[in-house]
């Protein structure tokens, strides 16, 4: 049998090939450091890429998510350092795939964040983010 998994191109946008497999957990991110406005505790460093289903290139719709047009949103792969850190979330909606830690949503208890953990959150949320193990999840805005 034949390895089915696309070959990975350089950082940036991946498209998706339709019937072939992308290891997301191998997935080489870019990673940069967390603005330190925004870091409470270490020094974490913070990454994501764009996953694009497969359409017409530069055609709007729903088959090309890339697309300011498109009704479908935007779909990636982020990761997060250990470390604490703050943000101001946007609309999204996110399954972590790897990693351990919680999020806390202002006035609100912390929730667990581990493998297999479905989450949405809506714009203007203030999060605290306490990262133990390098976190990551694909997400859909």
């Amino acid at each position: 049998m034949t390895d089915q998994r696309m070959p990975e191109p350089p950082l940036g946008d991946l498209a998706l090939v339709p019937g072939r497999a992308v290891d997301l957990l191998a997935l080489a991110l870019p990673l940069a450091p967390v603005a330190p406005s925004d870091v409470e505790e270490g020094e974490p460093r913070a990454g994501s890429r764009g996953l694009i289903r497969p359409g017409r290139p530069g055609s709007p719709g729903p088959d090309n998510l890339d697309s300011p047009d498109s009704t479908g949103g935007e779909l990636g792969v982020w990761t997060l350092e250990p470390g604490v850190v703050t943000d101001v979330e946007i609309d999204e909606t996110f399954v972590v795939i790897a990693g351990r830690g919680t999020v806390e949503i202002e006035g609100g208890p912390a929730e667990e964040l581990r493998p297999g953990i479905l989450m949405s959150l809506t714009a203007g949320m203030r999060t605290r983010w306490t990262i133990t193990e390098t976190l990551r999840k694909v997400y859909l805005l």
